[in-house]
């Protein structure tokens, strides 16, 4: 094909987006065409000559990744999919935004074939895409010999003004370029307006400089609408492996639309019927809504070359499972997300009578003692903090730091298996569930429990995303002391538990600890919450039948040989307070159960025959957590009492702030007797 044939197709590729994007948004009368519109060419270029991928396969281990983090302008994501040849036909476009399509207001994983990442919140597709291309960087380093490069892909980013206008994106991009991260390729759409209008008034940051200064290659001033400008940049983003790149591009929000480009109108609304009609006369397209011209589908068509591209991989990754057959057996193992055999075992292991897990200490202490054999074991775990290693005790001896200088393989890449994040809880919790969406590992990330607020919305995509990805969440109640109300979590147990899909434990001593590390692990659906002490806790003696009801999430720790009277359920460190209670009123002679719940959603998932036998019908119940209690009140019922904090804290040691609550065994005692005498 001559220059000026290739041009013209080029052009009709990209109308070909366009129009898929602005019909579909005017059948729904919803969703945003002025990204999609004006990113066409961006789209056309990327896709069309440098994204290695296969529609057959969107699965496919050794793919690029593309992560459209601008995600309200879901339509271009799914004009290309369609066009490329992925199991997205033309009547899911057509039921844009509509109850139960493929193609919903933005991309969700897991939903529409070829979607990477769910991209809602702006900034946290840029942090995804900053974890995918983090795991191929390790896993490059762990896996590729010489001669044998069988991970080596790109991950791809397409974003915005708003991206980049959230902190996240500073977080995030700050450690990419401190991590060299030279596989991340970041096309910036610099179309100059947000909702409210030119963002002139509101950012005016100088963008190149910026990104220079974290360290990126950035390449600026490209035209957006320049094909042969956009891939020369793309051509020179790749030969830099050692430095993360920008390429900023200056584009035209709504590019094609006679009167509404360049504006805000475009943005979030339906061109309108006149409009469409005017554009297709300005571009010259004279195809139906929804149609696509047969040479331009043929055009876009990749499902020949996604085949050969995969095949030539298969073939390499053949002679490098002949040659290295175990490692080529774990990555298999590691991509498909399958856990080892031995792993309950190695967990269980731990548990014997003279281990230190059975002495009192606290619960983060006895992760960190779990995590002693689990990050030995299990080569996909990826550790980290966001610079709190030393009191979160993620840090293990066979932690192996990525930040540090020293662990650079042969091939002049970051290798390991422990990130410090730096002071970045949001940044952490997104680059993890990025990490986890591209496959290969299962990250685990601490931090003060307090500070999940600034994690939060992340925990929350993950959940959404149905990903693995756990939390280790450390001072985990008033127990930190004399740091004063500021670090201290209060309400953060209970929302934390409302989050669908996530999983939050909160162990009482160390059995519990190790057996919350193993649910973690196992919940393969979303994400989990190991909220962990600092305060030393005790430790309880259970029989093996006990250990084993610890996974139901609630059980009966310590019983009463007559039918209870009361039963006392708590969580965490206010488990041996309950345990104290209970014996102070078996001498006064009220029969008290107690029963510790370390995980209050995996309770209320078990059958209801099991549930009334750790929780009897008309047997009042008290609960005890140092934290909000109207979350407990519907467990304990109307009759109950849920014992907790209403309120912040204060700055005393931890015994002063425990009695100061009245959160101690003389307090339940004597509200749980007055339970068991009303009920009598």
């Amino acid at each position: 094909m001559n220059a000026p044939d290739r041009m013209k197709q080029d052009v009709r590729c990209a109308n070909a987006l366009r129009f898929l994007a602005v019909d579909a948004v005017e059948k729904a009368k919803s969703g945003h065409p002025g990204a999609p519109m004006g990113m066409a060419e961006m789209a056309e270029v990327l896709w069309r000559r440098h994204l290695r991928h296969n529609p057959a396969n969107p699965g496919w281990v050794d793919r690029d990744r593309f992560v459209l983090s601008n995600g309200h302008g879901s339509m271009l994501l799914y004009a290309l999919l369609h066009l490329t040849g992925y199991a997205l036909p033309l009547a899911q476009l057509q039921q844009f935004r509509q109850l139960h399509a493929l193609t919903p207001g933005h991309p969700e994983v897991d939903v529409t074939p070829g979607v990477e990442t769910t991209t809602g919140p702006l900034g946290q597709g840029l942090a995804n895409a900053v974890g995918m291309a983090l795991a191929e960087q390790l896993l490059a380093a762990s896996y590729n010999r010489d001669g044998h490069a069988v991970v080596d892909h790109y991950t791809y980013v397409f974003l915005g003004d708003g991206c980049l206008m959230e902190g996240i994106s500073h977080e995030v991009c700050s450690l990419a370029g401190t991590l060299g991260l030279g596989k991340l390729i970041c096309l910036y759409d610099d179309n100059g307006i947000s909702i409210d209008g030119d963002v002139a008034g509101w950012f005016a940051d100088d963008t190149p400089a910026r990104f220079r200064a974290y360290g990126w290659q950035v390449i600026d001033n490209i035209d957006g609408h320049d094909a042969t400008a956009i891939d020369q940049a793309i051509a020179d983003a790749k030969a830099d492996t050692a430095r993360p790149t920008l390429i900023c591009c200056k584009t035209v929000i709504g590019k094609g639309a006679p009167t509404k480009a360049g504006g805000h109108d475009v943005h979030g609304a339906p061109l309108g019927a006149d409009e469409i009609a005017a554009m297709r006369d300005t571009l010259g397209w004279t195809a139906a809504p929804f149609e696509v011209p047969p040479d331009v589908a043929g055009a876009w068509d990749a499902r020949t070359r996604g085949r050969q591209l995969e095949t030539e991989w298969n073939t390499r990754f053949a002679h490098y499972r002949a040659t290295y057959p175990d490692l080529a057996a774990d990555l298999m193992r590691r991509m498909q997300g399958e856990l080892p055999e031995s792993l309950e075992s190695d967990v269980m292991a731990l548990l014997a009578d003279n281990s230190p897990l059975r002495q009192k200490i606290a619960t983060r202490k006895a992760s960190q003692l779990t995590l002693e054999t689990l990050v030995g074991e299990l080569p996909e775990l990826l550790g980290g903090s966001a610079d709190l290693s030393g009191s979160n005790l993620t840090n293990v001896k066979a932690s192996v730091w990525v930040n540090h200088a020293e662990n650079v393989n042969k091939a002049g890449k970051k290798a390991g298996n422990y990130v410090s994040y730096g002071v970045r809880e949001f940044g952490m919790a997104a680059i993890m569930n990025g990490v986890a969406l591209h496959g290969g590992f299962i990250p685990y990330g601490g931090t003060f429990m307090t500070f999940s607020d600034y994690s939060r919305n992340a925990i929350r995509m993950a959940a959404l995303m149905r990903k693995r990805v756990i939390h280790v969440l450390t001072h985990d109640s008033i127990g930190l002391g004399e740091d004063g109300p500021t670090p201290q979590p209060i309400e953060h147990a209970a929302t934390l538990r409302l989050i669908p899909n996530n999983r939050v434990w909160r162990p009482c001593d160390g059995v519990e600890t190790a057996v919350a590390w193993l649910a973690a692990l196992r919940h393969d659906s979303g994400p989990t919450c190991l909220l962990l002490s600092r305060q030393g806790l005790t430790p309880f003696a259970r029989s093996a039948q006990q250990i084993v009801a610890i996974r139901r999430g609630g059980y009966v720790l310590a019983d009463t040989p007559a039918i209870p009277e009361v039963v006392l359920i708590a969580t965490g460190s206010e488990v041996e307070i309950a345990a104290a209670a209970a014996r102070a009123l078996g001498e006064g002679g009220v029969a008290a159960r107690v029963v510790s719940m370390p995980c209050v959603e995996v309770f209320y998932e078990q059958d209801a025959a099991y549930r009334d036998s750790v929780l009897p019908p008309g047997v009042p119940r008290l609960s005890i957590e140092a934290g909000v209690t109207w979350f407990w009140r519907p467990v304990v019922g109307e009759s109950g009492v849920a014992l907790g904090l209403d309120r912040f804290g204060e700055s005393a040691p931890a015994d002063a702030l425990y009695r100061h609550f009245g959160l101690t065994a003389e307090h339940v005692a004597a509200a749980a007797l007055g339970l068991a005498r009303v009920q009598s």
